[in-house]
Order: C-alpha cells, then structure tokens, then sequence
C-alpha cells in the first residue's frame, strides 16, 4: 500500500512535470514561433528590401545596356564617318600632293623661262646701256662739232655781215656820187641847151 502511495505520487510528480515541461516547451515553442515570425517579418522585408534594390538596378542595368547599344552605335557610326573621312583625306592628299607637284613643275617651268628672259633681258640692256654711252659719246661729240661749227658759222657771219655793211656803204656813197655827177651833168645839159637857145 505503501508502495502504490508512493508510486502515484511520483506519477503524480512525474504528470506535474510532464505538463510543466509541455506548458514550457509550448510557451517556448511559442515564444520561439513568435521570434522566427519576426525574423520572418524582417528576413521578407529585407528580402522585398534587396529585390526593390535589384529591381531597381535592373532597371538601371537595362538604361545602362540600352546608353551602351546606343553608344556602341554612334561609335560604329564614327568609327565608319572616321574611315570615310580618312579615305577622302587620303584621297584629298594625293590630289593636293599631284596638284603641289604639278604647281613646283610649272613653277620651275616658269622660273627657267624667266631666267632665260631675265638674262635676254641682261644682254639686251647691257647692249642698250652700250648703245646708250656710244649715244652720249657721240652726242658730246656732235655737241661739241656743232659748237665749233655754230662758232665757225658765227665768225663768218660778222664777218659776211661788215663786208656788206662796208659794201653797202660804199655803194651808198657811189649811189650818191652818181646822183651828184648825174645831178651836174643835168645841169651842164641845161646850160648847154641854154646856150643853143641864146645862139639861134
């Protein structure tokens, strides 16, 4: 009898336990469900956090893809105006370097047909500037052959012209001789016609 007292006390015991540590395990279970639902909470909100984030450079990843297809573009775009601008350099280069060649050719064509020129030039005026001093030498000469005949012509001239003035007055002084004798030989008429008259 003693033996069963004992026995279901410690059942007793044994249930009170039991349910205590039921009613702590649920409270801790309870407790521990609660915590994992906050964490829960916080893990979706973090989660809905980083996948707003990821949306988010999606978005920006896509913008940046979409600037790069652009960019990619406009440089394949340069890059082609860049290959078409360096052929027409090109090409514009070969024309300039013919153009400049052909300008240098003409250029030394002119420059050795000026030289030619120039030094006909030279000869003809060194001729001309010979020429020119024979000119002058002959010139002076002439002046001087002009001077000495115009002087010549001069002295004769004076002379020439006192021989006619003494011959003009020796002719006036004849002239007037004349008239004196023809004067007298007048009056000798008369007389002499006087005479013939008292005589008849």
């Amino acid at each position: 009898m003693g033996n069963g007292m004992c026995s279901r006390k410690q059942k007793r015991i044994f249930q009170t336990l039991l349910l205590l540590t039921v009613v702590f395990g649920f409270l801790y279970g309870a407790m521990l469900y609660y915590e994992l639902q906050t964490q829960l909470r916080k893990a979706e909100a973090v989660a809905l956090k980083y996948q707003q984030h990821q949306e988010s450079l999606s978005a920006q990843l896509q913008v940046v893809y979409e600037h790069r297809s652009r960019l990619e573009k406009s440089l394949q775009k340069e890059r082609l105006e860049h290959k078409k601008a360096k052929e027409d350099f090109l090409v514009y280069k070969l024309e300039a370097q013919e153009t400049l060649n052909k300008g240098r050719q003409d250029s030394n064509s002119r420059y050795s047909a000026l030289n030619v020129q120039h030094q006909m030039l030279k000869s003809q005026h060194e001729e001309l500037k010979k020429q020119h001093s024979d000119l002058e030498e002959e010139h002076r000469k002439q002046g001087e052959d002009f001077s000495r005949t115009f002087n010549e012509h001069k002295q004769k001239y004076l002379q020439l012209q006192q021989e006619k003035e003494q011959e003009l007055s020796k002719l006036k002084e004849t002239v007037y001789n004349l008239r004196e004798e023809n004067r007298q030989l007048r009056k000798a008429h008369q007389d002499i016609h006087t005479q013939l008259q008292d005589v008849k």
